[in-house]
């Protein structure tokens, strides 16, 4: 008896400390409301004998989507070249200033130019000497023939005379020779651009002693108009890469990365998209990365792009026709395939799946079948979702973007370089 006294006390206390406890235990035992709103009869989801779910939707819809493959690229000058002194001597002038714009045959420097300019005429009265002793050799040689013709000088000595003769003439092209090569290097005295560009910083300062082809050079010019925007992009899209180069319309969208970074939405970002002509595409994979480059030329008018910038490229490979088109939100992921939630006319969830086309930030194309034109797909609740349990809509107010056309959507994403993906181009 006092065994059982002792249990009936500590069970009283127990149901006075737990009250909450036992009062959900035994709604669940007789089935009441506790039971499927939250507990462990009810999983945690909708409609196993709880409320509706809210969700978010979206009208699925069909049209052509454009594929498009995103990544990063870098600019190029057209060329680059270093300024190079042909002749030695003291650096008296550069003609412009660091990081000033030049034209091809503007003036870049000035090398003193009186020591060749010396040499020049040195070798001018070399040409002037040897000419006059060319005269009296001719003359010599002239008169040995008419005497030998009469016996009086020996033909040896006529023979001797003409040759005397025939080899100042041949010392007097070596003297011209000398003389133009004097004048060339007079000329190497003034350094000229090469190329429209964009000047450095000086390598070598005026007054300094400057070296024929040093290797550092005196400055280096970049032509940025037009300039290269390099790229790589998978080795699988060669295929389709090369198709649209031998029709002549594989077009590039370009945006810089500081504009992305102002930009204040979708439109902004469309319209400092930089079309651009896709002109080479290399001829090797590179076995490391497994990505091939591709490089095309921008006119860069307002001097915009900047060697080395890096940039969002977006190019176009292919276009869907005709598939269906949802937003990315709408697709999930299971393990053997996608599926996506689609609510019926009693607004019940039904499960269905589905083969993805394309996919990037923004919309995911489908093949045609499953989901129909003006079918509503689930984009939000749907970890509250089983087949057939009971939804309650309820929209968010941007929910209208959702709407946009499938190329107005796959452009917008292609402003975020390296998100698009592609899960199958073609099917359906």
């Amino acid at each position: 008896m006092i065994i059982l006294g002792v249990v009936a006390l500590g069970v009283g206390g127990y149901l006075a400390t737990h009250q909450d406890a036992v009062t959900k235990l035994t709604s669940m035992v007789s089935g009441g409301p506790e039971a499927g709103a939250g507990g462990p009869a009810g999983g945690g989801r909708a409609g196993r004998g709880g409320g509706a779910a809210p969700v978010r939707i979206a009208t699925a819809r069909v049209g052509d989507v454009p594929v498009a493959a995103n990544t990063l690229g870098t600019v190029l000058a057209n060329s680059m070249v270093t300024i190079k002194s042909q002749v030695d001597g003291p650096l008296v002038e550069a003609a412009f200033k660091e990081g000033q714009m030049v034209k091809k045959g503007d003036l870049l420097f000035r090398i003193d130019p009186a020591p060749f300019e010396a040499a020049l005429r040195q070798a001018q009265a070399t040409v002037a000497r040897d000419q006059a002793q060319l005269a009296s050799a001719q003359a010599d040689a002239d008169r040995a023939v008419m005497l030998s013709e009469r016996g009086i000088v020996s033909a040896q000595q006529r023979d001797q005379l003409v040759a005397n003769a025939k080899a100042l003439a041949a010392t007097i092209d070596a003297d011209k020779a000398a003389v133009e090569r004097s004048a060339l290097n007079l000329g190497y005295t003034t350094i000229r651009a090469p190329v429209n560009g964009k000047t450095g910083a000086y390598i070598v300062y005026p007054g300094n002693q400057v070296r024929a082809n040093d290797q550092t050079g005196l400055i280096t010019i970049a032509e940025i108009q037009p300039v290269k925007i390099a790229f790589n992009l998978p080795q699988g899209d060669l295929p389709l890469l090369q198709a649209r180069l031998a029709e002549g319309n594989l077009m590039a969208g370009v945006v810089a990365r500081s504009d992305v970074a102002s930009a204040q939405a979708v439109d902004d970002q469309q319209e400092m998209q930089i079309p651009v002509k896709v002109n080479f595409i290399g001829n090797a994979v590179d076995d490391r990365t497994g990505t091939i480059e591709l490089r095309a030329t921008f006119d860069n008018p307002d001097l915009r792009l900047v060697p080395g910038e890096l940039v969002d490229v977006s190019i176009q490979l292919d276009t869907l026709k005709q598939v269906t088109v949802l937003p990315r939100e709408a697709v999930n992921v299971g393990q053997n395939q996608s599926y996506v939630f689609v609510l019926d006319d009693e607004n019940k969830a039904q499960m269905r799946p589905v083969r993805v086309l394309y996919q990037n930030q923004v919309i995911t194309a489908v093949a045609n079948g499953v989901i129909k034109s003006g079918d509503r797909v689930v984009i939000d609740g749907q970890l509250r979702l089983t087949p057939g349990a009971r939804t309650t809509i309820t929209q968010a107010p941007g929910d209208a973007a959702i709407q946009a056309s499938p190329a107005a959507a796959d452009n917008a994403a292609g402003n975020n370089a390296g998100q698009g993906r592609r899960a199958g181009r073609r099917g359906g």
